[in-house]
C-alpha cells in the first residue's frame, strides 16, 4: 500500500486524562475529559541541550583536537488554549478545586500559591483532520497526536472586557511508556517519547465531557 502524506489540518478534538503516580492512566468515571468545539490549539516546542564542545590547542596555536557531541532533545514546552472556561478540563490538566453547588460543577480554583496541584501530571491526545487532494482521507481521515506525560499549569492573562476569555495552560512533556494503550485502548504504539503521532480512523469529534476509563 502506498503512503499518503496527508496535511493536518483543523484540530478538532482533545481528550486529557489523569495519571496515577507511575504514570499509567487512572481509571474511573471522571478519569478523562474530551472537549471539540471549546478548543482553541495546542503548540508544542523542543527544548535542545547543546552537546558538548571539546577542543584542544597545541602550544603554537592550532586546533590539535576537535570534537562536538549531539545535540539532545530535553523535554517540548506546551501551550494549550481552550475557548470558554472549563473547570473539569482545567481541574485534570493542572489540578485544583472544582467549585460545586448542589452537587453540580459550577466553577473551578487553581491550586494554591507555591503548590503543585497536579504532581502526576496529565496526558494530552489531539486529533486534526489528514488532508488529502484537498479534502479529509476516506480511510483515515485523522492525525492523532499524543503527549504521554505533561506537567501544566494555568497561564497568560486573565481580562475580563467586552469580548471572549479565552483560558490557557502552559507546561512541559517528556515521554511515559506508562501511558500503554491509552485511557481508549486506542494508541498501539510505544510512548517513550516527548511526543507522538499517527493516522488514524477515529476522533472523539462532537463528544464534551467526562469519559470513564474502566479498570
Amino acid at each position: 500500500m502506498t503512503q499518503q502524506y496527508a496535511s493536518s489540518m483543523q484540530a478538532v478534538a482533545i481528550r486529557v486524562s489523569r495519571l496515577m503516580s507511575d504514570g499509567s492512566i487512572a481509571t474511573g468515571p471522571s478519569a478523562s475529559y474530551v472537549l471539540t468545539s471549546d478548543f482553541i490549539s495546542l503548540s508544542f516546542t523542543a527544548e535542545v541541550s547543546e552537546g558538548i564542545d571539546i577542543e584542544t590547542v597545541g602550544g603554537d596555536g592550532t586546533i590539535c583536537a576537535a570534537y562536538r557531541g549531539p545535540d539532545t532533545l530535553k523535554r517540548v514546552n506546551i501551550e494549550l488554549a481552550i475557548c470558554n472556561p472549563d473547570p473539569e478540563a482545567s481541574e485534570i490538566l493542572a489540578g485544583g478545586t472544582l467549585l460545586t453547588d448542589a452537587g453540580v460543577t459550577v466553577g473551578y480554583a487553581p491550586p494554591p500559591v507555591g503548590v503543585n496541584g497536579n504532581p502526576n501530571g496529565a496526558a494530552i491526545e489531539v486529533w486534526s483532520r489528514a488532508i488529502v487532494a484537498g479534502k479529509p482521507d476516506g480511510t483515515k481521515p485523522y492525525w492523532h497526536w499524543v503527549l504521554p506525560y505533561t506537567i501544566m499549569a494555568p497561564s497568560g492573562d486573565r481580562t475580563l472586557e467586552n469580548g471572549q476569555l479565552a483560558t490557557t495552560f502552559s507546561g512541559w512533556g517528556v515521554g511515559n511508556e506508562a501511558f500503554d494503550e491509552g485511557p481508549a485502548g486506542d494508541w498501539p504504539f510505544i510512548s517513550d517519547r516527548a511526543y507522538q503521532y499517527a493516522r488514524s480512523a477515529t476522533a472523539p469529534v462532537g463528544a464534551h465531557g467526562y469519559v470513564t476509563v474502566p479498570a
